[in-house]
């Protein structure tokens, strides 16, 4: 392979380590919250019924708009009519002024010089002079403008004579599109917050259930313990059966870790006499030395069944990173067959815990001696490298050996899982990339392996940066 992983890629580490894409940043899908999709679905569908509703208003509002505006019009030239036909020159000086100024209407005499446009602008404008020419007579002319000033103009004949009546156009417009759109904002707002606090209502629960999985994820069980006294049914049930199902894996999780604890420290009595049966009794020296080997072995596969068992909660403290690989380099001692080059930053510190630190680069260390070496010199050349990135510490050991089948990455950090067949002839449990997988996790950290691109396997570490 030419890279160290089918994995999304970004640098990581330093160039001295040949820094390759690291698999520790898992970009997240594209995706929405329950609750947005909820709020959105119920905006969408308010908003569709509010566009129908308005749509729907005006097709219904047009007609009787059309024919009443025509019937008011057509009254209002009718008494106007009768009004000046029936007074006298003195009165009807009069009530010409009176309609002016308290009617906004206004009569006046028209001349055959009068330049006009024709109110038919529109649907409505149309349909509404068609209506007053059907009921005053087809002489009947309606304007939007005489002489150039603006209106609703009205002209009809008084015994033979000419006549123009001026009056408001908005006596016959519709409801204009700014009122229009004041309702429907009015509207939407109240509707998109009642669509919220719906929404939000009905996310809440789901909500509270994700915070207690996520707790039961982390191995928090008392706080994942959720409300069985809720109103909705259907929510009570999730919540008894979720409250039930952490209880049990609780109890599963104790006795896993008390027995595994329990047969572990049985275990080193007896171990602890045959050591001491085969220091007295057995005199051959290679024999004895072999024994004591194995003993040594089994005693090795106990403290990882112990480290395995280990409690996951822990309190991160701040931890000097080069304090806690030169503690683990250390304790290789001057084996011949090891070589291990450190390039870490001073002064790089991180969150974690420096026990479990310590376990999880030992685990690595032992697991790169044991199967990293150079299949030609069957030296164990190891490097480890740090980098400080954002709020991170992203650090990456690797050995030079022949790699893991890219199929069997994924499967390394399973417990009691072993890759090949000298991973097969190897002694152990199984457990240390467990072991470290589960420490760092615990450290609020990633994990992750991967082939690297000039042979040999690497493992890469995200830790949390202590500011």
């Amino acid at each position: 392979m030419s890279e160290e992983s089918r994995v999304p890629s970004f640098e990581t580490e330093p160039a001295a380590l040949e820094t390759a894409p690291a698999p520790l940043e898992m970009r997240p899908p594209r995706e929405v919250s329950l609750f947005w999709r909820t709020f959105f679905l119920l905006s969408l569908l308010l908003l569709g019924c509010f566009v129908a509703w308005l749509q729907t208003f005006r097709a219904l509002e047009f007609e009787p708009r059309t024919l009443q505006s025509a019937q008011q019009l057509a009254s209002l030239v009718n008494l106007s009519r009768a009004a000046l036909v029936h007074s006298d020159s003195i009165a009807r000086v009069s009530l010409v002024k009176t309609m002016a100024d308290e009617e906004q209407v206004r009569i006046a005499p028209r001349e055959p010089g009068d330049v006009y446009r024709r109110y038919d602008t529109d649907t409505l404008s149309r349909t509404v002079s068609a209506q007053l020419s059907a009921r005053l007579g087809a002489d009947t002319v309606v304007a939007r403008e005489v002489n150039g000033k603006a209106g609703l103009w009205i002209g009809f004949s008084i015994d033979g004579d000419p006549y123009w009546l001026q009056t408001d156009p908005s006596r016959v417009e519709l409801v204009t599109g700014t009122t229009w759109l004041i309702w429907l904002g009015t509207a939407a707002l109240l509707s998109l917050t009642g669509a919220a606090l719906i929404a939000r209502l009905i996310n809440r629960p789901l909500q509270k259930l994700s915070f207690a999985a996520s707790r039961v994820r982390e191995g928090d069980f008392n706080s994942s313990q959720l409300n069985e006294a809720v109103a909705t049914s259907e929510i009570r049930q999730v919540n008894i059966g979720f409250n039930r199902m952490a209880q049990r894996l609780s109890k599963i999780e104790q006795d896993r870790a008390l027995m595994l604890a329990g047969i572990s420290h049985d275990l080193r009595t007896p171990l602890a006499r045959l050591r001491l049966e085969t220091e007295m009794s057995v005199h051959d020296l290679q024999a004895r030395e072999h024994m004591a080997a194995d003993i040594e072995q089994v005693n090795a596969i106990i403290d990882k069944f112990l480290d395995y068992a280990r409690p996951d909660h822990l309190e991160p403290q701040r931890v000097d990173l080069n304090e806690v690989i030169d503690a683990a380099v250390f304790a290789l001692g001057n084996a011949p067959d090891v070589v291990v080059q450190t390039r870490i930053p001073p002064d790089t510190m991180v969150m974690g815990d420096a026990v479990e630190l310590n376990r999880v680069f030992s685990n690595l260390l032992e697991n790169a001696l044991r199967y990293g070496k150079n299949p030609v010199s069957g030296v164990a050349h190891i490097e480890v490298g740090a980098k400080a990135k954002d709020d991170w510490v992203l650090v990456k050991l690797r050995d030079h050996g022949s790699g893991v089948n890219p199929d069997m990455l994924a499967q390394l950090t399973q417990p009691f899982f072993r890759g090949d067949a000298s991973r097969s002839s190897a002694t152990g449990t199984g457990l240390g990339l467990a072991i470290v997988e589960r420490a760092i996790a615990r450290m609020g950290g990633r994990f992750a392996l991967a082939n690297s691109s000039s042979g040999g396997l690497a493992a890469h570490i995200k830790l949390p940066i202590a500011k």
